[in-house]
């Protein structure tokens, strides 16, 4: 979702997504839970290593800014500099350093990933698992927001499968479920939208497969709702309805871009993974 209508600027905050195939960012309302003005994207560099990917990411931000001034959404290019900065990574940090991530090259393991993006930008950086931002974005503003005293299962399905798990409205970070072995195989393996792509099944077995993952889900956590995001959420009505579980399942509401609203959340909100009440 995007808004043409610019807020004040107290309200607004860069919000960058990392994913295996693709780096977004985009000016995010957190009032509203909108984006405001168009995302830029540019390819994840391969291989994805952390110095190929801080340059991504820095030139992604230098896109935004550029193209905001151009837009009229902030009163110079410099002006981006002083909003605070959020980003989604596909992986786990702690304490600035990144201790796993799947689909991005293995040197980044140790990787001070906070220290290096906070230098190349200028400005402090807050960072998450970019399925917990997704998850946090949702929970927040889409369709997770009626439900926020249940147990919510956020899935992420493309590259791979993130997943962010809320309880009372409360994040458990780092679940990292598609990681989740069933029969032998890493579910992300044979389930995401790329291993479908990879491998060329139809969509009849792709269904039967995340009907697979998503009664394990439930036999683990037996949620109140799920809810699926990624690129293939605006596709939701072709499969969705092929998933046979008992728990309530959903598409994402801001569909792909709840990765870059969750990261500008967290960033405005100074690092803190906390939902916010919508009016």
């Amino acid at each position: 979702m995007q808004h043409s209508t610019t807020p004040a600027t107290a309200d607004l905050a860069v919000g960058i997504d990392i994913g295996g195939t693709g780096t977004k960012a985009g000016l995010v309302d957190v009032t509203r839970g909108v984006m405001v003005g168009s995302r830029v994207r540019l390819d994840t560099p391969r291989p994805a290593t952390p110095e190929a990917v801080v340059e991504t990411v820095a030139a992604v931000v230098r896109m935004l800014g550029a193209q905001s001034e151009e837009a009229g959404l902030l009163p110079t290019h410099d002006r981006i500099r002083n909003l605070r900065v959020g980003c989604a990574f596909p992986g786990v940090i702690k304490q600035g350093t990144v201790q796993f991530t799947g689909n991005l090259d293995d040197s980044f393991d140790g990787f001070r990933i906070v220290d290096a993006l906070s230098d190349a930008l200028g400005t402090p950086m807050h960072m998450a698992n970019d399925a917990d931002a997704a998850g946090l974005a949702e929970m927040s503003y889409g369709a997770g927001r009626s439900h926020r005293k249940a147990t919510v299962m956020m899935t992420t399905l493309g590259t791979g499968i993130g997943t962010a798990l809320f309880a009372g409205g409360r994040l458990f970070p780092y679940t990292e479920l598609g990681h989740l072995t069933i029969d032998g195989v890493a579910a992300e393996k044979r389930t995401s939208v790329a291993a479908m792509r990879r491998d060329g099944y139809d969509m009849q077995e792709w269904c039967r497969r995340l009907t697979v993952y998503y009664r394990e889900l439930e036999r683990l956590f037996w949620p109140d709702l799920f809810i699926v995001g990624g690129g293939i959420s605006k596709h939701a009505a072709d499969f969705l309805s092929d998933i046979d579980v008992q728990t309530p399942i959903r598409p994402a509401e801001l569909l792909n871009n709840a990765g870059i609203v969750g990261a500008g959340l967290l960033g405005h909100d100074k690092g803190r993974m906390r939902v916010r009440k919508r009016g």
